[in-house]
Parts: C-alpha cells; sequence; structure tokens
C-alpha cells in the first residue's frame, strides 16, 4: 500500500517537495460530501463527466445523486474503492491510458489542483481534449493569483512512509490562460469560492 492509499485511509499525508518543503494535503475534506465550495464545478456539469484524480470520490457521488452519468478515475486503488463504496463508478487506471467514452464526454473534472498531474498542465489538458466530444468542457481548479506557474518534484509523505517522487505543477488563473490557449481551449468562467479559484474552458 503506498503512502497516499495509507493516507486516504484516515492518516495524516503531505506533499514533500524537491526543494525541502512540505504541504499538508487536506485529506478530511475529500472524505466530505461535497461543499458549497465544490458545488462551483458540480453545477456546471450538464452531462457525462469523468473526474480525473477522482481521490475518495465525492464529486462523483454528487453527480450521481443528481442523476448525472460519472466516472472516477484514479491510481490508487484504495481511491477507486473508496468512491464505489459511495455509490460512484470508478476505474483504477493511469489517465494517460486509454479510458472509457474517449471523445464522447461532456465535461472533465480537474478539482483539487489536479491541473498539475504530471508536472505539464498543457500536455494534461490536451489529453483531456481528447476525452471530451467538440462542445465538451473542462471544470478544474487552479490556485490563487500571484503564483503563476510552478513546477516541481513531490512525493506523498505520511506517517507510515514516503512515496516515491513525481512530477507536479501548480498553476494560477493568468497561467491558466496560457495553458489553455496551447492546448487548444479558452477560458469561460472564473470564479473564486471561500479561497478556492475554479474555472471552465471551452473549445473554440
Amino acid at each position: 500500500m503506498t503512502a497516499f492509499d495509507v493516507g486516504l485511509r484516515g492518516s495524516r499525508c503531505w506533499l514533500d517537495l524537491g526543494a525541502g518543503r512540505r504541504v499538508d494535503l487536506p485529506v478530511d475534506r475529500w472524505h466530505t460530501d461535497a461543499d458549497p465550495a465544490d458545488r462551483v464545478l458540480v453545477d456546471a456539469c450538464a452531462g457525462p463527466t469523468v473526474d480525473l484524480g477522482c481521490g475518495p470520490g465525492r464529486l462523483v457521488a454528487a453527480l450521481v445523486e443528481r442523476g448525472i452519468v460519472a466516472l472516477g478515475v484514479d491510481h490508487s486503488e484504495v481511491a477507486v474503492s473508496l468512491t464505489r463504496s459511495r455509490g460512484g463508478p470508478a476505474l483504477h487506471r493511469d489517465l494517460f491510458t486509454p479510458l472509457p467514452g474517449e471523445g464522447r464526454w461532456s465535461h472533465v473534472l480537474l478539482a483539487d489542483g489536479n491541473i498539475g498531474i504530471g508536472g505539464d498542465p498543457t500536455a494534461l489538458l490536451r489529453r483531456v481534449r481528447g476525452l471530451l466530444h467538440g462542445r465538451g468542457t473542462v471544470l478544474l481548479e487552479v490556485d490563487p493569483p500571484g503564483c503563476g506557474l510552478r513546477r516541481e518534484r513531490a512525493r506523498v509523505g505520511g506517517e507510515d512512509a514516503g512515496g516515491v517522487w513525481f512530477d507536479w505543477a501548480w498553476l494560477d488563473p493568468a497561467a491558466l490562460e496560457t495553458a489553455a490557449h496551447d492546448a487548444g481551449f479558452r477560458v469561460r468562467w472564473l470564479v473564486e469560492r471561500a479561497g478556492r479559484w475554479f474555472a471552465e474552458l471551452e473549445q473554440p
């Protein structure tokens, strides 16, 4: 079981960064129901939605409760198990490998900063574009204004053990504009709720 899996089971966990810093992960929030800030993303979903990096599945569960076809995807078997226990379908899979419904999804969710997966937001958005139909959108969460684009090596640390190192990225609304443009999207809207920043990207 990885450090991330252990963290999802309820232990405290964090990100160790290559620069020597440590960032706590909001595991408790991931286990709760979708909160009012999360509803910014949930309310924008009007058709079949795939949540990449779904974690314990709070957003997938919220969508299913609304009668929206939804699928969670996560590299963690524990995350997938937790999502299924909440009544949400989920797959244990690398998002860069083939996924069900390629080219037919109405929305892709990248909540909780998952735009940083792989350390290259533009490459990730190009992958996401292949999942969407021609009118499909990306609903995502970014960092507050002022951080720009930052890439670092990171690993999940926990009370039992540290995980393997991987590439991750953080970006703010201005950096998102650039990454979106380079991947063939444009920002449709950007909004702040409870100190968190959300956006929707559409295809021109």
